[in-house]
């Protein structure tokens, strides 16, 4: 079941930036770069496919390029399936984090929430979508789990942001076409956390997890994340979820969900632009 799961993931993490990406060729790695406005910043990975290892001079021209094209310095990949990746980029001069990779239990918990909370699922025209995408934004400007002072103030400002730059809109085309659903908990109207799952076939990944900073330790991630499983499972015929926890105390919370840790998910930037995978829980 190990090796199945890598290999899915492999699979996966090549099919999904090709939805809004285009992929340049360079041996053992892949350039996916952006197409149009409003994406996150796209990423290096290892070649789908293609055996032997990644030395540093692979990790250097990789780098050329994106340096080339003003794209973030950035590589991602599984640190059990590609090894080599790791020592390439510290000598090509990257730093390298690692985060839990996760993957749902046969036995995940049914989901539950609290009084006064709405869960709900948010399609493309309903008008709470540019406030969901701001709480997942604004989470990550604290990562972790502790309270923290930003929230429902800077909502407003945020979901300007994202509405002007295309996010919005692109997130509520890929709403459209299913290959992203998006779930908020809402309080009193206001969007305190929300979250992604981004099927393909039979896996989909859980992804950008956010709560507020000044709303959390009320169990808001853990109400999204069995609502997206949810969705995933019952709604979208998916076998295989899994996520990437920012760290242990967020691998933590993911574990009362029903997630468990089966691997290493790998990230390689410039020293001090990684600030966490893909959570502000």
């Amino acid at each position: 079941m190990f090796s199945e799961h890598l290999a899915q993931l492999e699979a996966y993490y090549d099919a999904v930036p090709r939805t809004g990406s285009r992929a340049e060729d360079f041996g053992p790695l892949t350039l996916f770069v952006q197409e149009g406005r409003g994406h996150w910043p796209y990423y290096a990975r290892p070649t789908l496919g293609r055996p032997g290892t990644v030395g540093r001079e692979d990790v250097v021209r990789v780098r050329a390029r994106q340096r080339e094209l003003g794209v973030p310095e950035s590589f991602e990949w599984v640190g059990e399936t590609t090894p080599s990746l790791r020592a390439a980029a510290v000598a090509a001069g990257l730093a390298v984090h690692e985060y839990p990779l996760m993957v749902l239990g046969p036995d995940a918990p049914a989901p539950v929430v609290t009084d006064g909370v709405t869960v709900r699922t948010i399609g493309p025209d309903d008008p709470v979508l540019a406030d969901a995408l701001a709480a997942a934004h604004l989470a990550f400007t604290e990562p972790g789990t502790r309270i923290g002072t930003t929230g429902p103030a800077q909502l407003v400002a945020m979901a300007r942001a994202l509405n002007a730059d295309g996010s919005v809109a692109r997130l509520a085309a890929r709403l459209e076409a299913g290959t992203s659903v998006i779930v908020a908990a809402l309080l009193d109207g206001t969007v305190l956390c929300s979250g992604q799952h981004q099927p393909v076939g039979t896996v989909s990944e859980i992804a950008g997890v956010g709560t507020l900073p000044t709303a959390r330790r009320r169990g808001l991630a853990l109400m999204v994340t069995a609502a997206l499983v949810a969705d995933a499972r019952q709604r979208r015929g998916v076998e295989t979820v899994f996520l990437s926890a920012g760290d242990d105390d967020v691998a933590r919370v993911y574990a009362r969900a029903g997630f468990r840790r089966f691997a290493t998910a790998m990230i390689a930037e410039p020293a001090g632009r990684a600030e966490g995978a893909e959570d502000g829980t």
